[in-house]
């Protein structure tokens, strides 16, 4: 049977809402009310923890209290939440001779008034209604949101004789698992004249672009394996004057020793705009998928994120390794592999050679390896098992909270 109802999109900004119950539903369904301006008023003598931090910080105000005739006065737009049929009966009534338009969660035939699934992308708002099958408006709308995202749904966006996005966008590919980026990230990507990418960034995501989109490896620039900064800069820069809009795709997140901030700033000084997407770090991410917690209640109060780059004896190194081997917390060593004995030596200084030691190889990946080790024999044991670049190396207690049996060496 289609959908009888009547899709129209409503302007709640500054407008009164009420919602009656402040359980589950409305923790669910306030955002997007707030998120639209409404001024929501909430009548419920109990809320869930959400529900009344959003009260606290002043983006709904709740009247403490069960519903009583009367509370919809003045509304626009009413929403029964409760888990009670009487009172959402009795507030549909009230809606229905007030003239306000009525949800009624727990049973949506009875109410004036449906909410669809809905999502946001690009500027877009869609919404989906399936004659009360819930699951399925709300996969048809995920759907719709992926192929908008990934660009096999046009989004029919114009853009302007002024160019429709800024000039570069950089973007936090993440840890590596491309279903890891970020939907922004993920939707920018769609769109871009230019991709140039780093080494580390989710390879996979590549592919799914259309065949016109310019693709440069940042890490085939001349000047090494490792591309030259300020080609790389210049690259961005150029294509961008040229009236491409470019991402700048990296792995991790841009501003966790990514380089990112310099990119930014040479792209400032050339008068270029920039987007700034923050990615998943690696630095916790990683770890997180080794089932190895950079913090644990009772266990670690600090984390250090340290870049393996510099030697600890070496005069530029910016990193007090004294002060770092008489922490009790967790360190996470970033591209530390190839020093490693020389880390391991530093922190032996202060800590103990018992002292839990994780390093996981291609993290979030199909090929991912894990290696639990302690700080005395670590530099022999990863010998020994091969390890290689890229890997996330954690230092601390909480490299050896989990089980054995929990870690997984293939993914």
């Amino acid at each position: 049977m289609d959908d009888p109802h009547y899709l129209s999109g409503l302007d709640l900004a500054g407008r009164r809402v009420v919602m009656i119950g402040g359980g589950t539903v409305a923790q669910r369904r306030l955002p997007r009310l707030i998120g639209a301006g409404a001024r929501v008023e909430l009548v419920s003598p109990h809320t869930t923890p959400s529900v009344s931090a959003m009260a606290d910080a002043g983006e709904i105000v709740w009247h403490e209290r069960r519903y009583t005739e009367g509370d919809l006065t003045d509304a626009w737009y009413a929403l029964a939440c409760t888990n009670d049929p009487e009172v959402n009966a009795a507030v549909c009534a009230e809606a229905e001779r007030a003239r306000v338009f009525c949800v009624r969660a727990d049973d949506g035939d009875l109410g004036s008034a449906v909410t669809p699934a809905s999502g946001r992308h690009g500027g877009l708002l869609v919404g989906v209604l399936s004659g009360g099958e819930p699951l399925r408006s709300a996969t048809v709308r995920d759907s719709i949101l992926d192929g908008l995202r990934d660009g096999t749904v046009a989004d029919g966006r114009v853009p302007d004789v002024h160019g429709d996005l800024p000039g570069v966008a950089l973007v936090g590919g993440g840890p590596g698992d491309p279903e890891l980026i970020t939907v922004r990230g993920r939707r920018l990507l769609a769109r871009a004249d230019v991709v140039v990418a780093d080494r580390l960034a989710p390879r996979e995501l590549l592919d799914e672009l259309s065949p016109d989109v310019e693709i440069v490896d940042a890490a085939k620039i001349p000047y090494g394996r490792a591309a030259s900064q300020d080609v790389i800069n210049s690259t961005l820069i150029d294509r961008a004057k040229a009236g491409k809009f470019v991402v700048r795709l990296k792995g991790g997140d841009p501003y966790l020793f990514g380089r990112g901030f310099e990119e930014v700033l040479a792209c400032a000084e050339a008068g270029v705009p920039v987007t700034m997407v923050p990615g998943i770090t690696s630095a916790f991410s990683v770890p997180a998928a080794a089932d190895v917690p950079v913090t644990h209640r009772g266990v670690a109060h600090e984390v250090v994120v340290v870049s393996g780059h510099v030697a600890p004896d070496d005069e530029k190194s910016l990193v007090d390794w004294d002060l770092l081997a008489k922490m009790r917390g967790t360190i996470v060593l970033m591209m530390g592999v190839e020093r490693l004995p020389l880390f391991a030596k530093a922190l032996l200084e202060g800590r103990p050679g018992d002292t839990p030691v994780a390093i996981v190889e291609d993290g979030t990946m199909r090929t991912q390896r894990v290696l639990r080790s302690t700080l005395d024999t670590v530099v022999e044991d990863a010998a020994a098992a091969g390890v290689r670049p890229p890997a996330v190396i954690v230092f601390g207690p909480v490299a050896g909270l989990a089980q054995p049996s929990w870690s997984q060496s293939d993914r």
